[in-house]
């Protein structure tokens, strides 16, 4: 996008401005921003990165005639009041491209924009030059040059006193050459031109008239594993909730297992008025526990805890126990109420009421949710309600809470979770909100670009090669890499795919390899590596007794487990530095349609991972990999060889062609780390 720039000083003349503002502006604007990148809707929201990284930016930058350009790149960092500046470089002279960046140590908002001016001095000794190379007269010129270093002095004296009676000198010399070519050498005198670059008049450049801003996350942002996991579960019999103090009793497992967030459903007291029995049926036991999604008793609302999970107390020993081990814990954040939540009687302007005055309860037609009633964010009181739900992220924030899945964002106003993450990540920018939206598209991405740190995706649904190959490259070598993070969640509570379904041990092994490799953020939820899948019925993706209405006690040792396969994916994340970047997934081809290849590589290409997956569950499945050397740092002829972690297996390839073949019931996949 091109625009007009506002400018570093007065009208040239220094004469009055004109009655016509655009006319007024036109005529002090000599300098044109186009293209720049990175930016999201013409700099309405900001592109994400990660403490650490460097952010380039790059923009065609130029001005009328053939004067010399100097551009730099202005930056901000989070509570800065002046700007920062670094160099930028002009890498293609001929299409006017110039490229600058900055290192982004420090989580939070930055902000960015560009400043250009002529560089007269320079312009002035170039010109000279192929004077002097055409054998043309000089004198002319020295003077407006001798003019321009006093010019300089006089401006910089206060300031640079030494530099100000060096350019003093160097007029001086020149003046005072025997002939045109000595004073032409001291004219051109590097070091002349050093100071002079060191202090460029800026008054007749432009600054952009736009600023940009980048957000920047915490490592973890990018690169995690996530595990799901109902702490009432954790128990060796249905008879008693397991508590806070039994799930801690798993952590270690998970641990071994090489997960670094241990994701956990509501805590909260769940409603008893129209609770949910087994299966979702509309009437519960005497023993049922309720859907933890239904928030809110006798016992408090968003900021208490289910009495059967144990005290605040226990949570924060839980919280603790996880943070000896490197684990972060994420709450779920489910901005909705259950009949008995004391916000019904506290708040009733908050909830939205039938014409009889009966508060409505939650549907999506033909569905009814009757032990749920929605917020109402129509309501006049809607700076309460905000400021209420803002409050409750605060308070688990002040129990050792950094991340929050966030349940169904799209049914809530977008510009509410930009204001509430704003506010939050103003205060504690190392905070992680994860979307958990499976709607249209571009309300998934607008989520991301207002705030949300990471979302769900598709995946779970995409499963062929083509499918595979066409979505993730959309997510990671897109646009849509520069603010919306995938987390693959190859399994939830909510979503059983046929694919589990129907393809048994082989089909998880393989969605997990795919989950973990071809995103740096994925997920799953507990009883995935029991390979737990039995529907609810026949074409549903709905688990048969649902762990989301009754506690579920496991045996989590149980044949068939595929704990050590994680074990071992998750180690070969960690220990390989590309698999924790997310915008450098390529995909190679194979002659086979079942078999997907893609590798992720380091920059430098000192780490490279290349991984093969047989997308069949049932069958044996070979063919020919035409592997893409450039994107390996591979020359045409080179010798190579491939270690499969999950074999130790060793391979000697050479060249683009190699051959595989992945039986499903031994292993599906190669998880290939290059040696040169």
């Amino acid at each position: 996008m091109t625009a007009f720039l506002r400018p570093t000083g007065e009208t040239p003349s220094g004469g009055p401005r004109l009655a016509d503002p655009f006319m007024d502006r036109c005529h002090r604007a000599r300098f044109v921003f186009s293209n720049v990148q990175p930016q999201l809707d013409g700099g309405r929201f900001p592109v994400k990165r990660i403490l650490g990284d460097i952010l380039k930016v790059r923009a065609d930058i130029f001005r009328d005639g053939h004067q010399l350009v100097t551009a730099i790149l202005k930056y901000r960092r989070p509570g800065d009041s002046s700007w920062r500046e670094t160099p930028m470089t002009c890498v293609n002279p001929g299409l006017d491209l110039w490229e600058g960046a900055f290192g982004l140590d420090d989580l939070g908002l930055w902000t960015y924009t560009l400043e250009a001016w002529t560089d007269v001095f320079g312009s002035w000794q170039r010109d000279l030059e192929k004077r002097i190379e055409a054998g043309q007269d000089i004198g002319s010129e020295l003077l407006e040059g001798i003019a321009c270093l006093l010019a300089t002095a006089q401006r910089i004296q206060d300031r640079w006193p030494q530099d100000a009676r060096f350019l003093e000198h160097a007029a001086h010399r020149i003046r005072g050459g025997k002939s045109q070519e000595e004073a032409a050498r001291h004219a051109l005198d590097p070091e002349v031109a050093q100071v002079m670059a060191r202090h460029p008049d800026r008054s007749r450049g432009n600054v952009w008239d736009r600023e940009l801003h980048v957000v920047v996350d915490p490592p973890k942002a990018q690169f995690a594993a996530w595990y799901e996991f109902f702490p009432r579960s954790q128990t060796p019999t249905k008879d008693r909730s397991g508590t806070f103090h039994d799930a801690i009793r798993r952590l270690p497992e998970i641990k071994r297992m090489g997960f670094d967030v241990v994701y956990l459903p509501p805590i909260h007291p769940i409603g008893k008025t129209h609770r949910k029995g087994k299966n979702n049926s509309l009437i519960a036991g005497p023993n049922d526990p309720g859907s933890p999604w239904a928030i809110g008793s006798a016992e408090g609302g968003h900021t208490a805890i289910e009495p059967s999970l144990g005290t605040l107390e226990d949570f924060d020993a839980f919280v603790a126990a996880a943070r000896e081990l490197d684990i972060d814990v994420a709450l779920d954040f489910a901005v909705q109420c259950s009949p008995d939540h004391p916000w019904v009687k506290e708040h009733p302007e908050w909830f939205a009421h039938r014409p009889d005055g009966t508060i409505k309860y939650a549907e999506n037609p033909p569905k009814k949710y009757q032990d749920i009633y929605p917020l109402d964010f129509d309501t006049p009181a809607w700076v309460s309600l905000w400021e209420a739900l803002r409050d409750v992220l605060l308070f688990w924030i002040g129990h050792g809470v950094k991340t929050f899945r966030v349940d169904n964002p799209h049914t809530k106003p977008i510009y509410f979770w930009e204001w509430l993450i704003s506010a939050i990540k103003r205060q504690y920018p190392d905070v992680i909100f994860l979307s958990e939206a499976f709607t249209r598209p571009r309300v998934m991405q607008t989520l991301a670009k207002v705030g949300f740190t990471q979302s769900y995706t598709y995946f779970t649904w995409r499963n062929t090669r083509r499918e595979l190959e066409d979505y993730l490259t959309e997510l990671t070598q897109t646009e849509m890499a520069e603010y919306f993070r995938g987390n693959l969640f190859a399994n939830t509570p909510d979503i059983l795919h046929a694919y589990l379904q129907t393809g048994g041990r082989p089909a998880f092994k393989i969605r997990a390899v795919l989950a973990a490799t071809l995103s740096s953020v994925y997920g799953i939820y507990s009883g995935f590596e029991l390979c737990e899948n039995v529907p609810l019925r026949p074409g549903s993706e709905e688990y048969l007794d649902s762990e989301k209405y009754e506690i579920k006690p496991r045996d989590w040792d149980a044949p068939g487990n595929i704990k050590d396969y994680l074990a071992v994916i998750n180690r070969t994340r960690k220990t390989n530095p590309a698999l924790h970047l997310y915008r450098n997934l390529r995909f190679h081809n194979c002659d086979n349609e079942q078999i997907l290849c893609y590798s992720k590589a380091t920059p430098d290409f000192e780490n490279v991972v290349l991984v093969v997956v047989n997308l069949d569950p049932h069958h044996v499945q070979q063919g020919i990999v035409q592997l893409k050397l450039d994107e390996l740092g591979l020359a045409a002829d080179q010798h190579y060889r491939v270690r499969d972690q999950f074999t130790g297996s060793v391979w000697h390839w050479h060249g683009a062609s190699n051959c595989v073949r992945l039986d499903p019931h031994y292993e599906p996949a190669h998880l290939l780390i290059l040696e040169k």
